[in-house]
């Protein structure tokens, strides 16, 4: 059968359109649909409980720290380190996590968002996170950060930020009114995981090693620990759930104190959330240092 020039160029339009018709939709990046989550990559379990409460049903949430791992001690995977790549949004702490740090140069320098920028004068400590106004103002920050990658969800972000706030604010309130009368107001701690929580409670820390859980204390700084803690008649050596408590049950014998846990809450409690075990350090605390 003979075709025309005119009848072939209809039906080459024919063929094209139905092609078209029929064609497999391309796959959109992360979070661009409309109604798609965000994906969100977090250090360690502070800053994925605020990213999980503030972005609501809207984001997806992977912690590149697992239960029960160190985040110190963190090692990251080819694979993990192109996900950083492809997610909508990185929240870490700069210089608390070297892995991670070197991650971000590598692959996600664009939408990686430092806390420790909206947690103000954090100094050389990176545990802002134990005092629960900080954290707020954190959380605030990530709400505006989520809210440029998704605009028409800004609101939902913000009113959410909000709430976590308020709770964390009465956590403050708590926190302030239960260490507010205490015999004592020394923490010995394994090591200086606790400064942010002590100033803002009007404690005093003293640390047997520095910020690092790795670091070990010196024969002399052990001994100087020792006789600070007996003349202030400390009861409790404070360690970390995460490191071993060898040093502290040490000095404690050596002092005639018991040693015992006060959450840095680097990883997440066996039980509840961040808000539950705070409540819990609380508790510590009060009977540690004899509060009314």
């Amino acid at each position: 059968m003979n075709f025309s020039p005119r009848t072939f160029i209809f039906a080459m339009a024919a063929t094209l359109t139905m092609s078209a018709c029929t064609a497999e939709p391309q796959a959109a990046p992360p979070g661009s649909a409309a109604g798609g989550k965000l994906d969100v990559a977090v250090g360690f379990y502070p800053y994925e409980f605020i990213t999980a409460r503030v972005g609501g049903d809207d984001v997806s949430v992977v912690n590149l720290t697992k239960p029960g791992g160190e985040p110190h001690d963190l090692e990251l995977t080819p694979p993990q380190v192109a996900s950083l790549g492809a997610a909508d949004l990185v929240v870490y702490s700069r210089g608390f996590q070297p892995v991670v740090d070197k991650a971000v140069d590598q692959a996600a320098a664009d939408h990686a968002f430092d806390v420790l920028s909206a947690a103000e004068n954090a100094g050389a400590d990176p545990h802002v996170w134990l005092d629960p106004v900080r954290l707020g103002r954190i959380a605030t920050a990530v709400a505006g950060e989520l809210g440029k990658r998704r605009p028409d969800r800004s609101a939902g972000f913000q009113s959410r930020a909000a709430q976590l706030t308020a709770e964390l604010t009465t956590l403050d309130n708590e926190m302030r009114t239960g260490l507010a009368n205490c015999k004592r107001r020394e923490i010995v701690t394994s090591h200086a995981a606790y400064g942010h929580l002590a100033a803002a409670y009007g404690l005093e820390q003293v640390a047997l090693a520095g910020l690092s859980p790795e670091d070990e204390p010196s024969l002399g700084r052990f001994a100087d620990v020792a006789v600070i803690a007996k003349s202030k008649g400390a009861t409790t050596i404070f360690f970390e759930e995460l490191v071993s408590p060898k040093v502290a049950e040490q000095l404690a014998r050596e002092v005639g104190a018991k040693a015992n846990v006060l959450s840095p809450l680097e990883g997440p409690p066996q039980t509840g959330d961040y808000l539950s075990a705070m409540r819990v350090n609380l508790a510590t605390l009060r009977t540690a240092l004899d509060c009314t």
